[in-house]
């Protein structure tokens, strides 16, 4: 099944430079399907409002942080399918085994590149 350039991704940063940063990406990758929250409790609010095929969300906010929003995700039983990729400029390795054992799809870390995100986007979605 090909992948929808119209899906519906939600992407989570308190960083509003960030935010326009990822959904120009995505725009270059051909979505268009884009809707923002500027941290895990207005996104969490948006996902039980509406249907997400994708979220991309960044691990540094207040005051719920992207792990918590992930672990709010992944034990909610309408939201734990959406995959999920996790951004963050910590490349630390206890973080990534802590958004791992919290049932991330992906990780990304900052800076990043449109070629980066589609690679990331494609193991969580399939190619497009």
């Amino acid at each position: 099944m090909a992948v929808d350039p119209n899906m519906p991704i939600l992407i989570v940063d308190d960083y509003k430079t960030m935010l326009r940063i990822i959904r120009n990406l995505l725009r270059q990758l051909g979505f268009t399907n884009i809707d923002e929250a500027t941290d895990g409790s207005q996104a969490l609010q948006k996902l039980r409002q509406a249907n997400f095929d994708l979220i991309i969300s960044d691990w540094n906010m207040e005051p719920m942080t992207g792990l918590q929003l992930l672990r709010e995700v992944r034990s909610d039983a309408k939201l734990k399918h959406i995959p999920f990729i996790m951004v963050t400029a910590e490349s630390k390795s206890e973080n990534v085994i802590a958004a791992k054992e919290a049932g991330v799809s992906n990780y990304i870390v900052k800076p990043f590149n449109a070629e980066t995100l589609k690679g990331k986007m494609v193991s969580v979605i399939g190619d497009f």
